[in-house]
Order: C-alpha cells, then sequence, then structure tokens
C-alpha cells in the first residue's frame, strides 16, 4: 500500500496557499484546496505519473486547470510505498535556486 508524507515546507506551502484563496477568492477556496488535495492523492495510484523534477530525485505533477505543481519524491529503496509531497509551488514562481 502505498501512502503520502508531506514534507514541513509542503504543509506550509498548502497553508500558505489556503490562506491565500481564503482571502482573495473565498467562494471557490474550499473547492481549489480539496483540488490539490486530489491531485496529492491521485499519486497513490500512478506515482510515476510527474515528470522529472527540476531538482535530482524530484518529480513535478502540475495540477491540472491550477497553476501549482506537486514537487514529490519516490523513493523505492529508503522508503518503499511512500510518496513524499516535498512542496507546492505556483506555475510562474522562480525554481531556479
Amino acid at each position: 500500500m502505498i501512502r503520502l508524507r508531506w514534507a514541513e515546507l509542503a504543509y506550509q506551502d498548502l497553508q500558505n496557499i489556503s490562506d491565500y484563496l481564503f482571502e482573495n477568492s473565498p467562494e471557490n477556496a474550499e473547492k481549489l484546496v480539496f483540488t490539490i488535495h486530489e491531485a496529492a492523492s491521485a499519486l497513490l495510484v500512478f506515482p510515476n505519473r510527474g515528470r522529472m523534477g527540476k531538482k535530482p530525485g524530484t518529480c513535478e505533477f502540475v495540477i491540472p486547470s491550477l497553476p501549482y505543481i506537486l514537487v514529490y519524491k519516490v523513493e523505492p529503496v529508503i522508503d518503499p510505498g511512500i510518496v513524499h509531497i516535498v512542496r507546492i509551488l505556483h506555475g510562474a514562481q522562480d525554481r531556479s535556486t
């Protein structure tokens, strides 16, 4: 059975996104946050669906219809059966650093 594990930075990203959405688009915020959770859960079924990440050892899954990218790791040797959500980034965010 595959499980999700959220890194502290990913959890903070989700909290920041949620706060922003509830402040700026309260009528859609709950649905959008749910969509982000659903995208992460989809990795449980297809963990290799994302593209190769910009940082070595990571994958990136672009969330359909949203400007967010889930950065994650699948490490079958170190943590078999766990998908690590590392970050949630906005597509326009500078990811070079």
